[in-house]
């Protein structure tokens, strides 16, 4: 641990590289609260350059609190769609709504309130304190752990409690009092710049003589990899339907999620979105979709439908490999079904739909493209 003039020159040091060097990122032109919060929550598990237009059109949409906290859910999720994690909008909405009835729209500047929010963990409170409000709070993120553990050279899986609570007695002691929040974000900026989990850049950091891990020759192999979650297979097949104006039929999200569904639970997959028909096969796909039809009382008015596979889809879902089937089904005219919406084929995106269901609704326009082209 740095102490006295060392850790001084370090922290003068690091956020000198900062001042110079950091990116131009939309929520770092600001000090408001509510702009840094939705910045922090879309981070979480998502890279920057993804994050920024959909930060930019959601702030656009609901530019500030109460706008958030009165809008209909499903509108929230549409503005979300296809930034993932979609639980995130879920609960930035449910907080925005708690600090408009318990805050009078003003945002906590206590920890203890602000860790009462959805969604608001210890990382995330710190970083909208030390940053909207100068609190003096050490943020702890991936990138800030992985600073820290090659910093100290912090053997062991750095999710363990021991390790944890290592590193969060670092975070505090090397937190800079006088400037917080560019603290914060210069050992945040630090871990996801130079100091990246593959082939970190020692030479261009600003900080490197102070790195135990470059002494030991050992940076790169820190934080150690914790064992991986075994890799799980899902097959899926989907049926989209199209009709002469180029409609197709999404069902609603369920009513209830459940955090516990089976790791072949098609809501759970679809992020508890709009979807299409879309049922788990081990076996024949086409004959698993006609009795999940069926089974929704989707029913053909000329007897039976004409399924037409499309190109397979892949998509990663944490530790789940999910192969679709779609089957693109041509109707004069769209099956009745309670509650479920007709949307634009090429427009899905009306409703709040994952990522998954567009790549299925892409692979069906693609096979309809196709099936006319060779008429």
């Amino acid at each position: 641990m740095l102490k006295g003039r060392e850790l001084a020159l370090f922290r003068k040091q690091l956020l000198a590289w900062f001042h110079q060097f950091q990116r131009d990122l939309p929520w770092r032109r600001t000090r408001d609260p509510y702009g840094v919060w939705v910045s922090e929550i879309m981070l979480q598990q998502t890279r920057v350059a993804a994050v920024i237009p959909y930060y930019e059109r959601f702030l656009e949409r609901f530019p500030n609190l109460q706008e958030l906290a009165a809008a209909p859910e499903e509108e929230v999720l549409r503005m979300w769609s296809g930034l993932g994690y979609y639980s995130r909008a879920r609960n930035l909405q449910k907080a925005a709504q708690k600090i408009v009835a318990d805050h009078g729209g003003e945002f906590p500047t206590r920890l203890e309130e602000m860790l009462e929010l959805p969604g608001i963990g210890n990382y995330t409170a710190a970083a909208i304190l030390s940053i909207a409000f100068g609190k003096k709070h050490a943020g702890l993120d991936g990138n800030v752990a992985r600073v820290l553990t090659r910093l100290a050279a912090i053997r062991g899986d750095v999710h363990a409690s021991q390790q944890r609570q290592e590193l969060l007695e670092c975070a505090e002691d090397y937190l800079d009092r006088k400037s917080p929040g560019d603290w914060n974000q210069a050992m945040m900026e630090l871990g996801a710049t130079l100091c990246a989990p593959k082939s970190p850049q020692c030479l261009l950091c600003p900080v490197a003589q102070f790195c135990d891990g470059r002494k030991l020759g050992i940076a790169e192999l820190l934080p150690e990899k914790r064992k991986k979650r075994e890799t799980v297979e899902v097959r899926l097949a989907a049926a989209v339907f199209a009709d002469e104006e180029g409609r197709t039929l999404l069902l609603p999200p369920p009513e209830e999620r459940n955090a516990q569904a089976p790791v072949d639970h098609v809501p759970t997959l679809a992020s508890n979105l709009w979807h299409f028909p879309t049922i788990s096969v081990n076996g024949d796909p086409v004959a698993k979709l006609r009795g999940h039809l069926r089974k929704l009382q989707i029913q053909s008015r000329n007897g039976s439908f004409h399924f037409v596979a499309a190109e397979k889809v892949r998509h990663t879902v944490t530790y789940r490999n999910i192969i679709v089937e779609p089957f693109r089904i041509t109707v004069k005219r769209l099956p009745r079904i309670k509650e479920a919406e007709q949307v634009p084929l090429s427009g899905i995106t009306v409703l709040p739909v994952s990522n998954l269901t567009r790549k299925v609704a892409r692979a069906a326009l693609v096979a309809t493209c196709s099936a006319a082209r060779n008429r």
